[in-house]
């Protein structure tokens, strides 16, 4: 079934909470003029967002089976009810199902490494890689060394 055309673009802004959140805050300049939905674990982030549509998903990892099953299939939900044009993600676990889903439905993928990370890669980002159209580390010696791509450091 054909998506009807859309005025503007739809972004899905994919983050886990605590610091991943306040990447992806601090990127909402580059969402203007789109419609924008954010995904993420913590439910009390909605009082924090002027605009856009939040829809909260489970925090998982690989050592919570039963929550990471869970996790995408609420993922699965989100991405389908959406219908993105692009996916952007700040990290970590669902940012990774969000794109691996967004990816089926041809949608264009970001993600978007920690600054914490100054010496190597996330699990999260290496999983990444193999998906996403583009992975961005916010350290040049790691991105050097990696094969993500340096623009730059969010904070």
């Amino acid at each position: 079934m054909p998506v009807p055309s859309r005025s503007r673009p739809v972004v899905l802004a994919v983050s886990s909470g605590g610091g991943h959140w306040v990447q992806m805050q601090r990127l909402t300049s580059a969402f203007e003029g789109a419609e924008v939905h954010y995904a993420t674990t913590d439910p009390t982030v909605s009082e924090q967002i002027g605009a856009g549509e939040v829809h909260v998903y489970p925090d998982a990892n690989k050592t919570t089976p039963v929550r990471l099953a869970l996790c995408i299939a609420r993922l699965a939900i989100i991405v389908l009810r959406v219908r993105p044009d692009v996916i952007v993600s700040t990290g970590a676990a669902g940012g990774v199902i969000a794109i691996r889903l967004g990816r089926l439905i041809g949608a264009r993928t970001l993600f978007i490494d920690s600054i914490a990370n100054a010496r190597e890669l996330s699990v999260s980002a290496r999983l990444a890689l193999g998906v996403a159209d583009r992975v961005l580390s916010q350290w040049p010696a790691v991105a050097e060394h990696t094969g993500a791509d340096y623009r730059g450091a969010v904070l």
